[in-house]
């Protein structure tokens, strides 16, 4: 199993040395100072996926779902120490923690930064952050499997761990890759419409493809210290709000409505639905709020903050144009509160998504139900589908996996010195991708005061957030590795 997998990672790691080639090229072509770092990081990074591909190539296979769990995780882990190469090398002041901690933000789509001064960052280095969401937007697996068949190996096993939600086994084609190759159509599609829509509303068609990257992968790095306050611009800022919007709603949907030729599937979708709902009740629920506070003169300005960073934080993207860690606790904590669970399954987004929250209500209401009526038939409905029995098993695990997780991280990081609400929003915001959190880690700073435990504490919340939990933590498990 091991030498499999080892095989595929070489591949990936070969795949992965090429897409250095695009911040390669900005910075030829603006001859900055980080052009020798990706020289020799792209170099490392494809000598050493040629050798690992070299030494394992006997070893291919079908995969099984053992490999697959392992190669995700693998991947995952691998991949952003290769991508952490260009920044130690760039800023050399950055530690080794730091490097490793801003990749695997920008690879899981977090948005939790380190790095301060980034308007007088070499322009390759910020492109590299962003692309690096891009790239995990989707998910490098799926990458993979849509435009590498020569690898030999089935593909499904990869596609349903990588995907995120419990409803992943239903298939839009025949072959799981034209699926993935249709997803990244899709994304590529909203990727385009993204960077043109930026440039027309006025953005640098740089600063447009950097913040294309992360808001359609609802990461949220930016290339500039004050994120959107530096354009302080409400055209800019609602074309953020629409493709965060369109980011945070199930892939498949849109796939669905093009190739069946019918916004149909999209338009009648309960998850979707209720992702809208709850983004439009809090934008109005936290706009009247700070309104009332006194922050903003008028309820129009309030509303136009309000819908900016509902939207930001509850898609999981983390973008920033006001301080709102400044706003009433109410506001600030409803929001990230929102981001753990608003974002659609099979979307870019983080957090618990949309669906399982749907679901464990009705299960809720299905129990209250059954308590006055105990012989009543009364199945667990949504969409108007019912919902398998190990649908509502994988929902339930999750959520306690999901419990235990941010209790257990928020405990590590109140153990070693901090305070309880930046540890709690810390972890809240790692494990969700969310970003930004509050008090010393608050949209007016960064992640950059924590120690090196700390640190790590929060890139192993991105991780199991970015992975779905259970498909790291069953590695964890004895029976896994057993014949």
């Amino acid at each position: 199993m091991m030498l499999t997998v080892a095989a595929l990672v070489g591949r990936m790691i070969v795949l992965f040395a090429l897409l250095m080639a695009v911040p390669l090229a900005f910075a030829v072509g603006r001859h900055d100072a980080a052009e020798q770092a990706f020289l020799i990081g792209g170099g490392v990074t494809l000598g050493a996926g040629l050798l690992l591909s070299l030494a394992t190539r006997r070893f291919r296979r079908e995969l099984k779902p053992h490999d697959g769990f392992l190669l995700v995780a693998t991947t995952w882990l691998v991949l952003p120490a290769f991508a952490a190469l260009p920044l130690k090398l760039a800023l050399p002041e950055l530690s080794v923690t730091d490097a490793y901690f801003e990749a695997m933000s920008g690879f899981t789509a977090t948005g939790a930064t380190v790095l301060v001064g980034l308007d007088a960052l070499p322009l390759s280095i910020n492109v590299w952050r962003c692309f690096l969401m891009w790239i995990g937007g989707l998910g490098i697996i799926v990458l993979a499997v849509a435009i590498l068949p020569l690898l030999g190996v089935g593909g499904t096993q990869l596609f349903k761990t990588e995907v995120a939600g419990p409803m992943k086994d239903a298939k839009l084609t025949p072959r799981i890759a034209q699926t993935a190759r249709g997803l990244w159509g899709v994304y590529f599609v909203l990727s385009i419409a993204c960077c043109v829509a930026y440039a027309e509303a006025g953005m640098s068609w740089p600063d447009a493809f950097m913040h294309m990257c992360s808001t359609v992968s609802l990461g949220g790095f930016s290339s500039h210290d004050a994120s959107f306050g530096y354009w302080n611009s409400a055209r800019i800022e609602t074309v953020a709000i629409v493709f965060m919007l369109l980011g945070g709603i199930n892939m498949t949907l849109y796939f669905a409505a093009w190739h069946r030729r019918s916004p149909r599937a999209l338009l009648r979708n309960v998850e979707a639905g209720a992702f809208l709902l709850a983004m439009a009740g809090t934008t109005v629920v936290v706009s009247a709020y700070i309104w009332a506070d006194g922050h903003y003169p008028g309820y129009v300005e309030a509303l136009r903050h309000a819908a900016f960073h509902v939207v930001s934080v509850g898609t999981t993207t983390g973008f920033a144009a006001q301080d709102y860690a400044q706003w009433p606790v109410f506001a600030a904590l409803a929001m990230i509160l929102l981001g753990c669970f608003a974002t659609c399954g099979g979307s870019t987004g983080g957090g618990i998504k949309m669906v399982r929250m749907l679901v464990l209500l009705k299960q809720a209401q299905h129990e209250l139900v059954r308590i006055v009526h105990p012989s009543v038939v009364n199945p667990v409905v949504l969409g108007g589908q019912m919902i398998p029995p190990r649908v509502l098993q994988n929902v339930i695990a999750y959520m306690m996996m999901y419990g235990a997780t941010l209790v257990g991280l928020t405990m590590l990081l109140l153990f070693s010195g901090l305070d309880v609400v930046t540890a709690f929003t810390a972890v809240i915001a790692c494990v969700n991708n969310i970003g930004p959190g509050l008090a010393e880690v608050g949209p007016a700073v960064n992640y950059q005061g924590l120690s090196d435990f700390q640190t790590w504490v929060c890139t192993a919340g991105m991780l199991l957030g970015r992975l779905e939990l259970l498909a790291v933590l069953v590695l964890l498990t004895p029976q896994f590795w057993r014949r």
